[in-house]
C-alpha cells in the first residue's frame, strides 16, 4: 500500500552536513551519534545537494544464434557529486587541493595554494541529511577520493564553488557506502 508519509526531500543538517576525516578514523555506525573529532565540516554546499550515482554495468554472453544465455554484471561505480560552497574555508581547500598543497593556517596570515599533479588524497566522508517528520539520514563513505574536478567561475553573481565528484572504493566488507536511518526522539 502506498503511503504518502513515506515520501521525503534530503535537506542538510543544519551546521553542515558533509565532513571528511582521515581513512582510518573512527567511522560512525547510526544516524544520531556524534562525529569523531577527525571529521571536518566542510561548510555550506549548493542548492543541487548531493547527488549518488550508484550505477551498475552489465554485459551478455550470446549463444551461437544469437539468444542470450548469460548476463552479469561486470562494473559496479558508488559516486558522490557535490559542490562545496565554502571556498575560503582551509579544510575544504586542503580537500580540494590536498593537506600538503595549502600552506597556512588561515587567510588573515595568509594562505598559499599550490595546484599539482599530485594524487588526490582519500578520505573517509559524512554527509548528514534531515528528512521528513524529523527523521535523520547519515550516509558514511569509508573510503573515497576526489576523481573529478568541475571547471572553478569567478563571476559577479555567483558564488565560487568546487564542484567534485569523489568516488567510492570497497571496505574490507565489500561495500562503498553505509546509509543509516533513524528518526531523532522527540524532547
Amino acid at each position: 500500500m502506498s503511503e504518502v508519509k513515506n515520501v521525503t526531500v534530503g535537506k542538510p543538517k543544519v551546521g553542515g552536513a558533509v565532513h571528511r576525516a582521515p581513512i582510518g578514523s573512527t567511522l560512525p555506525t547510526d544516524a544520531l551519534s556524534e562525529l569523531d573529532e577527525a571529521f571536518k565540516n566542510l561548510g555550506y554546499c549548493s542548492e543541487d545537494g548531493l547527488v549518488n550515482s550508484n550505477s551498475m554495468e552489465s554485459d551478455s554472453i550470446k549463444a551461437w544464434g544469437g539468444d542470450t544465455v548469460l548476463t552479469y554484471q561486470s562494473s559496479k561505480e558508488d559516486t558522490f557529486k557535490l559542490t562545496l560552497l565554502e571556498t575560503l574555508n582551509v579544510d575544504v581547500m586542503k580537500t580540494v587541493y590536498g593537506e600538503d598543497n595549502v600552506k597556512g593556517t588561515d587567510i588573515i596570515s595568509g594562505l598559499t595554494v599550490e595546484a599539482n599533479a599530485k594524487d588526490p588524497t582519500p578520505y573517509a566522508w559524512v554527509v548528514d541529511m534531515i528528512l521528513r517528520d524529523n527523521v535523520l539520514k547519515r550516509i558514511v563513505i569509508p573510503e573515497a577520493s576526489i576523481t573529478e574536478l568541475d571547471d572553478i567561475t569567478y563571476a559577479d553573481e555567483d558564488a565560487v564553488g568546487y564542484g567534485l565528484t569523489i568516488t567510492a572504493v570497497p571496505d574490507d566488507k565489500g561495500n562503498t557506502h553505509y546509509e543509516y536511518i533513524q528518526k531523532k526522539a522527540e524532547v
